[in-house]
């Protein structure tokens, strides 16, 4: 009922804000009709039209010379956190049906759970972007979380309103709704909420999440002062059924069992649960902004600039009774482990740009952190403490120009004081060829801790209490990237790493222990690999066109050289997309419609722990070798994108073999639907 009310309030939101239009409205009518590249005659892209159009008789469309004063899709900004710019888009083509789903981006290197909101095991690995700072830990469980990397800021004429809906796996629905608009032609905020409840097809699954955001965006009007700033409140709570309790019951394909809610599950009464809370604010003022004319849209400026964000992130696992899977003998039940971590982050920076010499910036950052647990455990073997705190004092810098046909980026830190981080260094070039091809690369290299749930960790389970910030050392991590992207041959990219001190989790059960029975999940640990491991990645996608048929081919190579076999990922992952495009009932309509085939080698996938919220390592037996088919029919009216899916259609006559980690089963055959919806006023 909520997320029905927070949509009634974003339909009647546009109504009631008053506002001033950053560029003037169109003189012929005060509406704003937009032809996207969605019809087969152009060649579709992931990006929008930037053509204003005129209606015609029987909704035909005549394209027009916009005029100065005339609003397009292009004056809808949305400007990223490294203040990149892209515009809203309302195009339907195959990358969006990829898009739609929880996380709103490409999960094709990734692995969905059954239920929407629960973990993504890895199909693969990249180090070419590592964060320069640890992170709390529990990354099985902040898939859905933003970071304030992932929050975007608006620059729009008049209010624009996106609305996401998808229908769940069980009694629940997902919305994504946002409203942005300006006050004045400086000023732009906007407001978010993302919510969605799914019970699952399997008892004790029910996932939940509610993300709040609000942005703030301005610019002064002789551009000489920008601030932007965000506050997001996020919560995301799962139910963990730890899997499968007998396997049989699910791969037997017994009718009893049809029903997924008669399956046993491990447990009946564990949840956990992700909260965060963020303020951020980026300003910069421009102490020099010499333009050479009006129409000079690259001027030689020097500006000043703060970066300020606080945010506070707590992990928390409860069960109401013990369970022999954590261990036999809990210092306290029922179990409450609650992991928080406070950081605080400031950095100024001072930047020169010019026409001929670049963009070149430096800047001195200092991080303070609080990572800690309500007390001090004291046992007869160790004491382990409570808190991980302190600050990391950095300087750094970055550049980025053109030459022609070259483009170059790049950037430096360099820890000054501190333990939990070293240094990083990202570089990233492009060539154009051709309009039609070129050719980019890029190395990375980092050192740093791992997360701080390796660090440190405390638990009412007795097996889960470590210490380690003695004996492990910084992670470090060497990539060299390079790729050829062409409008005729396609995009080929390949990934070179190198990575000393990985660190995973891995159980360390005896042989005795397994002959008595006992759970594997009761002796998991934290390790890092004294040994280098070197991975390469190596990925093509390519587009068949004829007609109004497509053929899209995503298909991605690895390979692992490792002495012990601690990062396992399948060497072969394709996807292939048949599908139909056309424009229907006189071009009211267009129509995308088609089948996914999605495949990846056997190997030995992670399982997944639900008290660390962590995948762990486990080589004892294969999963995968087993296609995934879906069946997709997509429409577009107007600003309206309309989705229907048929999920895993080929398991109504396949073995039920599918898992996402050991015990626990991908999703068997459902059909899902819903839309994204833009209003423009």
């Amino acid at each position: 009922m909520r997320f029905l009310t927070f949509a009634l309030i974003f339909f009647s939101a546009q109504a009631i804000f008053a506002q001033q239009d950053s560029i003037p409205p169109s003189k012929e009518k005060d509406t704003l009709i937009v032809v996207s590249k969605d019809s087969i005659a152009t060649k579709a892209k992931d990006s929008v039209g930037q053509t204003a159009i005129k209606g015609g008789k029987r909704g035909g469309a005549q394209r027009i010379k916009p005029k100065q004063d005339s609003i397009s899709i292009a004056d809808y900004k949305i400007i990223k956190y490294n203040r990149a710019i892209t515009f809203v888009d309302s195009t339907l083509t195959i990358y969006k049906e990829y898009k739609y789903n929880y996380l709103r981006r490409d999960d094709f290197e990734l692995m969905p759970f059954a239920n929407m909101g629960q973990p993504y095991n890895e199909l693969a690995k990249s180090f070419k972007t590592t964060p320069y700072y640890p992170a709390l830990g529990a990354t099985a469980r902040n898939y859905g979380y933003y970071e304030k990397e992932d929050i975007n800021y608006y620059h729009v004429p008049t209010p624009m309103t996106e609305l996401m809906f998808k229908t769940t796996m069980e009694q629940g629905q997902f919305l994504d709704a946002l409203l942005t608009f300006n006050l004045s032609r400086s000023f732009n905020a906007s407001i978010a909420y993302t919510g969605f409840r799914s019970l699952g097809k399997y008892r004790y699954e029910e996932a939940q999440d509610e993300k709040f955001r609000i942005t703030l965006n301005y610019m002064s009007p002789n551009e000489r002062y920008g601030f932007r700033g965000h506050i997001a409140a996020q919560k995301l709570r799962s139910e963990e059924g730890g899997g499968l309790l007998d396997r049989r019951q699910f791969e037997s394909g017994l009718d009893d069992f049809s029903d997924r809610a008669k399956v046993d599950l491990l447990f009946e009464n564990a949840n956990n649960r992700i909260l965060g809370k963020r303020y951020f604010f980026d300003q910069q003022f421009k102490l020099v902004n010499h333009r050479k004319n009006e129409e000079d849209k690259d001027p030689t400026t020097l500006a000043i600039g703060h970066e300020f964000s606080y945010e506070t992130k707590l992990y928390d696992f409860e069960q109401s009774a013990q369970n022999d899977a954590f261990g036999e003998d809990p210092f306290l039940t029922p179990i409450e482990d609650l992991a928080r971590l406070k950081t605080m982050f400031n950095k100024g920076s001072v930047e020169f740009s010019n026409r001929t010499l670049g963009r070149l910036s430096g800047n001195v950052s200092l991080y303070n952190y609080n990572y800690f647990f309500n007390s001090i455990l004291i046992t007869e073997e160790e004491t382990i403490p409570n808190q991980l705190k302190g600050e990391e004092i950095s300087v750094g810098g970055a550049y980025k120009n053109s030459f022609g046909p070259i483009s170059l980026e790049g950037n430096v830190n360099y820890t000054v004081s501190g333990e939990l981080t070293g240094n990083n260094f990202d570089a990233q070039a492009k060539y154009q060829l051709t309009p039609k091809h070129a050719i980019f690369g890029g190395v990375h290299a980092s050192s740093r801790m791992p997360d701080f749930n390796y660090l440190l960790f405390q638990s009412d389970y007795r097996n889960f209490n470590w210490q380690n910030t003695d004996n492990f050392e910084k992670v470090l991590t060497k990539s060299v990237e390079f790729g050829f992207d062409s409008k005729i041959f396609g995009l080929l990219q390949a990934e070179l790493n190198a990575v000393d001190n990985y660190t995973y989790f891995a159980s360390i059960i005896s042989e005795e222990d397994i002959l008595n029975e006992a759970a594997e999940t009761a002796f998991v640990k934290p390790f890092q690999e004294t040994n280098t491991i070197n991975h390469i990645k190596v990925k093509y996608q390519k587009e068949l066109k004829w007609r109004k048929w497509a053929l899209m081919n995503t298909i991605m190579y690895q390979e692992v050289d490792q002495d012990s076999q601690v990062l396992n990922l399948p060497q072969l992952v394709t996807r292939n997309t048949l599908y139909f495009s056309s424009d229907v009932f006189d071009k009211a309509m267009f129509l995308q419609t088609g089948v996914t085939f999605k495949y990846f080698t056997s190997y030995n996938m992670n399982a997944y722990h639900p008290l660390l919220g962590e995948f762990y390592i486990q080589n004892n037996e294969e999963f995968g070798a087993y296609p995934l088919m879906d069946v997709f029919i997509n429409a577009k009216v107007k600003q309206t994108r309309i989705y229907l899916k048929l999920e895993h259609l080929n398991s109504i006559f396949s073995e039920p073999n599918y898992y996402s980690a050991p015990n626990y089963p991908y999703r068997d055959f459902v059909i899902r639907f819903g839309l994204v919806w833009n209003f423009f006023s």
